[in-house]
């Protein structure tokens, strides 16, 4: 990707990087013209506090061991000011409440058959993006529809719909208008139109028109661009890439079969590119190595430091797959198939019950699909209750008694096991108090540290806090729910829109963009009761941070 396409590498992983690269001018300029009328934030929010160390600032926030640099050796802070390397202390924002959902109104008439389309494609991208990083989603309506009917989802869905609501016809005002009065308050509605068209409406703003100027042997060649009373011409991509594009043959294929957007790095100690996880309520973050026997285990400090610190996994090599593992008191505690047998790996003091908990896998529901299955997934939870030991398999609970009993103790939460992990927050077992009566009966259900949160679509939760007080959050984009964290006394939701592969954390007063750990391969990794928070930057990189204030306190590299 080209240093000016970098930033759009999210958005751009729906297309084939030969459309990508050749949309790219076309992009660039009209997200130039777009930004001033579709600001990413209508400010950077209220000041609160700092979020960590950066490369820029004003001289009050430099860090005083800088200070002290510039008296003891100018020189060198001199050269440091030029070469940008001096620290300084970076302020935090919190943003306002998202603003409402970002619509594009397109005409789908024969009037915008040919370059029209090309343009609507760019101007969808851009406004894609923008919509994602302001914490909202992009929703398209076709003009002459009915209102109540939108394409929705992430990038990979919404291009093909759009792209087979061809109409015979064009609009009229008369669609313009309905299509308006289906709005809420809050949207931001783009009209993407013909010049025709919008000579027919009233002056509105957020109207982008599109027209062909010039041509050559192998069609359109450029387009004149008007959004309000701003014109620029700006060139097509050529050729056949071209036709390709208004044809779909340049879209990403969605669904199991679609190659990946972007190549996904293996993640640190991750077989199969799972991320870590944190099992029990320990701060400990636990995964499997390069091989499927190597267990590697990181105590999270509870400490607080200036600069983020690096920490080093200890590896465990075990005798054969590990399936699950948790800490649990002062023991690690894994359980390994080892000689077509399930035991138990205990790194501290040994169990004083007599027995050696051996199983067979068939008894815990594991077969050899399963067990391959799971071996590509972040570690399933191990706990210990009594002298049992407890873990989620193929949607039941199986306890193993020290013997090597294996009893069925129940079906996993609805919601709990997630095609990719399973989700604690979901599991209302492990929910310490008893459930509000609406949140048993809701269709999705979170909780975290004695706070319970419900609701029915996904978007809208009730949340009952530890202390007793109820709040509502809510947030419009295509996002799943990961968790539930604390500020004090305000509870978050913790969101991850896997299309733009940004983390957000949702409360009643606002909603934080958690940029530190946005944009990774996979899905970060939650704490079940404490605001902390994995995920993987970079290859064999993972951050470990604060999931409330966004801050990074930690760095874990890979020990394989």
């Amino acid at each position: 990707m080209p240093v000016g396409l970098a930033p759009w590498a999210g958005t751009l992983s729906a297309l084939t990087p030969e459309l990508a690269l050749a949309l790219g001018p076309l992009l660039r300029h009209l997200d130039s013209q777009v930004g001033e009328r579709e600001p990413v934030a209508d400010g950077p929010g209220s000041p609160e506090g700092l979020g960590g160390l950066g490369r820029t600032g004003r001289p009050d926030q430099l860090l005083p061991t800088e200070w002290l640099l510039a008296e003891e050796y100018p020189d060198e802070f001199l050269r440091r000011f030029a070469d940008r390397e001096l620290l300084y202390l970076a302020p935090e924002f919190r943003t306002p409440v998202s603003r409402g959902r970002t619509v594009a109104l397109v005409d789908a008439g024969p009037a915008q058959a040919g370059p029209g389309r090309l343009v609507q494609l760019a101007a969808l991208l851009v406004l894609h993006r923008r919509a994602a990083v302001r914490g909202t989603e992009l929703v398209v309506g076709v003009l002459g529809d009915p209102p109540d009917r939108w394409l929705t989802g992430d990038l990979a869905e919404l291009l093909p719909a759009w792209l087979r609501s061809r109409r015979p016809a064009d609009p009229t005002p008369e669609d313009v208008d309905r299509a308006r009065q289906a709005l809420d308050a809050a949207d931001r509605a783009w009209l993407l139109t013909s010049p025709r068209l919008a000579a027919r409406l009233p002056a509105r703003p957020r109207v982008l028109t599109s027209e062909t100027t010039r041509w050559g042997t192998a069609g359109a060649t450029h387009v004149t661009v008007l959004i309000d009373r701003s014109e620029v011409e700006l060139a097509l991509p050529a050729g056949e890439i071209a036709v390709r594009a208004r044809r779909g043959a340049e879209f990403r294929r969605s669904g199991p079969d679609a190659p990946p957007a972007v190549p996904l790095p293996e993640a640190f100690g991750a077989t199969g590119g799972a991320l870590p996880a944190f099992t029990t309520e320990s701060r400990t973050l636990v995964a499997r190595g390069a091989s499927t026997d190597v267990l590697l285990a990181v105590g999270i400090p509870d400490t607080d430091h200036l600069h983020p610190t690096v920490l080093r996994a200890k590896r465990h090599r075990l005798h054969g797959p590990v399936v699950a593992a948790g800490r649990v008191g002062r023991r690690l505690i894994a359980l390994q198939l080892r000689k077509g047998h399930l035991i138990p790996y205990i790194s501290g003091r040994p169990f004083g019950s007599p027995g050696d908990y051996r199983a067979d896998p068939a008894d815990l529901g594991l077969d050899g699909a399963e067990l391959a299955r799971l071996l590509t997934r972040p570690l399933l939870p191990l706990l210990r209750t009594g002298g049992d030991l407890l873990l989620p398999v193929a949607g039941r609970w199986r306890r193993l008694a020290a013997d090597g009993t294996v009893t069925d103790d129940g079906p996993v939460g609805r919601g709990a096991e997630s095609p990719s992990h399973f989700n604690r927050f979901r599991e209302p077992r492990l929910f310490e108090r008893r459930l509000q009566p609406d949140a048993a009966r809701a269709r999705h259900l979170l909780h975290a540290g004695g706070t319970v949160a419900w609701s029915e679509d996904g978007k809208r939760w009730t949340v009952w806090t530890r202390l007793g007080d109820e709040r509502r959050l809510s947030f419009r984009e295509n996002a799943e729910v990961l968790g539930l964290v604390h500020d004090r006394r305000e509870p978050a939701l913790i969101t991850w829109s896997p299309g733009v592969r940004t983390l957000r954390a949702v409360r009643a007063d606002g909603v934080r963009t958690l940029s530190r750990f946005s944009g990774g391969p996979t899905q970060p990794a939650l704490h079940p009761t404490l605001p902390l928070i994995a995920a993987e930057t970079a290859s064999g990189r993972i951050v470990i941070g604060d999931a409330v204030t966004g801050r990074i306190r930690h760095f874990l590299w890979s020990n394989r």
